[in-house]
């Protein structure tokens, strides 16, 4: 590195860039960068499974997030290794596609890369192996679909969608109230979902929280929930059959667009201006009676004049409305959003059965309950917590409940949880193993060998010896070619996964082996990396 200077004195540096540059190649290359993928995956084997453990993570400015959902703790994470952003790239893709076992999908694809490095030390080429655990996941993935079962739901029977839930729900903070919360998930779901489609719109749900209040009053609002009260402290708290004006204009006089300046030297002249002014309020709030319209939200603020007319007329009003929220209740109440007031019309006026506005403990904490809407198409899950990490955390574990009832929705094949489903797989590969001559066959056993790793973190997590545990219920898998055993994490007394009814969807387990094989492939093809020099 060299200091020169420009003609203005100014110091610039000169890099000689080249010579400076790392660079690891061959088999030095693949070991770096399974190292990376390893120490990712140990971070979140432990987390994984009824009995795992939390991570507290706190960002630059000191917010402090308490979590134990794989996607959370990798995107607050600071990876700085290219491959260990890729196992982070990992599952967020499986948080987008599935919602549900991203902790998961790392932890396998860190089994994978652990077991090509005893490959790739034997002497196997990369390349054989990635072939390898392509077939493999074939095999696997072949495999799940056919000790998959269907199970039938309807939307007057929906335990099977719960139990569902409930197998998420169970390895989050929240697990102590996990059958309630699961209800209120599936319901929520079910209210929002189009069964002749199988298609859920999740952003008609929306998840709102407040500090205060236990885990246990958490409820389920067939409306939206917004953080607001009335504009006016004497407006009525409570309204029936509300119609409701949605409006993106404040309550303002029209300001000119070029810069004004009004001279008031005589107070007939201040008299006229406010004249003015309450005549265009005035106007304001008749089109909004006009139209029939018994509230009326509004996206702007508007000042303390036009309040003051607002509660003499009778006019309800809630200011400050953020344009989500807008959306919500426009789409619950089937408004449309005004941008002008001459545009309002009757037909253009929402309709709730009940607005309410509600506070909280002794503090002024108030929320504006919109309620038995005319199309109930929008719902709010509304959370109470004691602090707020346990309500962000709550919200986190719940939208994995959603998504798993989402995917179900979608298709409703089920595999067994508690590891059974990989500990089936993996003997299945083994078997195939045998049957493909060449140098694949050590890859492939090697995958059969890593589809183990879930089921010995899980038992590892709650507790148990891991080997003995795992063996034994291998052993057991043979004898009575069951699926369905799998870690008794709960210590439940038996292993049949079927009677602890521990469920996970069919296409997220595939999703997640799928996903770890490609990219563990993409990370065995890489045999130089070069990185610029350090300052």
């Amino acid at each position: 590195m060299a200091l020169a200077f420009d003609e203005f004195g100014r110091p610039f540096i000169i890099l000689r860039e080249q010579e400076k540059k790392a660079r690891i190649r061959g088999l030095d290359a693949h070991k770096a960068n399974i190292a990376a993928g390893k120490a990712v995956a140990r971070i979140l084997r432990t987390s994984l499974g009824p009995k795992g453990m939390d991570k507290m993570l706190q960002s630059p400015d000191g917010d402090v997030t308490i979590t134990n959902d794989g996607a959370t703790i990798l995107e607050q994470m600071d990876v700085d290794n290219q491959i260990a952003k890729l196992m982070v790239e990992l599952s967020r893709s499986q948080d987008y596609e599935i919602g549900d076992g991203t902790t998961g999908v790392v932890v396998m694809a860190g089994a994978l890369l652990e077991q090509a490095e005893k490959l790739l030390e034997r002497g196997i080429h990369p390349i054989r192996v990635a072939e390898g655990y392509e077939m493999a996941s074939r095999i696997a993935f072949d495999h799940l679909e056919r000790i998959s079962q269907k199970f039938e739901f309807t939307a007057d029977n929906i335990e099977p969608l719960v139990r569902t839930c409930m197998t998420t729900l169970s390895s989050k903070i929240v697990n102590r109230c996990k059958r309630s919360l699961a209800e209120i998930a599936v319901k929520a779901v079910l209210a929002v979902a189009d069964l002749e489609r199988k298609d859920v719109n999740l952003d008609l749900i929306k998840v709102e929280g407040k500090v205060g209040g236990k885990l246990e009053d958490t409820e389920l609002i067939y409306g939206i929930v917004v953080d607001k009260d009335m504009s006016h402290p004497q407006m009525p708290k409570r309204i029936e059959d509300a119609k409701i004006a949605i409006l993106t204009c404040p309550f303002e006089p029209p300001k000119p667009k070029t810069k004004h300046k009004v001279d008031i030297d005589t107070v007939e002249k201040f008299q006229t201006l406010r004249e003015q002014e309450q005549k265009y309020f005035d106007e304001m709030v008749q089109k909004c009676k006009d139209a029939g319209a018994t509230l009326v939200i509004c996206q702007w603020g508007f000042d303390d004049e036009a309040n003051h007319l607002l509660m003499h007329r009778n006019l309800p009003a809630v200011r400050w409305v953020g344009g989500v929220e807008l959306e919500l209740i426009a789409i619950a109440t089937g408004g449309r959003i005004v941008p002008r007031f001459q545009e309002l019309s009757p037909e253009k006026l929402g309709k709730a059965g009940l607005v309410r506005e509600k506070s909280f403990g002794t503090t002024k904490d108030k929320m504006l309950y919109i309620e038995k809407c005319a199309n109930s198409r929008a719902v709010t899950i509304f959370i109470r917590g004691g602090n707020k990490m346990m309500i962000e955390e709550t919200k986190r574990s719940l939208h994995d409940a959603l998504c798993v009832a989402r995917n179900l929705i979608r298709n409703n094949s089920i595999v067994y949880g508690g590891g059974s489903a990989e500990i089936s797989c993996s003997i299945a590969v083994e078997t195939a193993a045998d049957r493909h001559p060449g140098v694949e066959q050590y890859a492939i056993r090697s995958f059969a060998d890593a589809l183990d790793a879930v089921p010995l973190a899980l038992a590892e997590n709650s507790g148990l010896p891991p080997i003995d545990t795992l063996t034994a219920v291998k052993a057991q898998h043979v004898k009575e070619s069951n699926p369905h055993c799998g870690i008794d994490c709960n210590d439940v007394g038996t292993n049949d996964m079927k009677e602890q009814n521990v469920f996970e969807t069919l296409i997220g387990k595939q999703q997640q082996i799928l996903l770890a094989t490609q990219v563990v492939k993409m990370i065995l093809k890489i045999d130089d990396v070069i990185s610029p020099s350090e300052y």
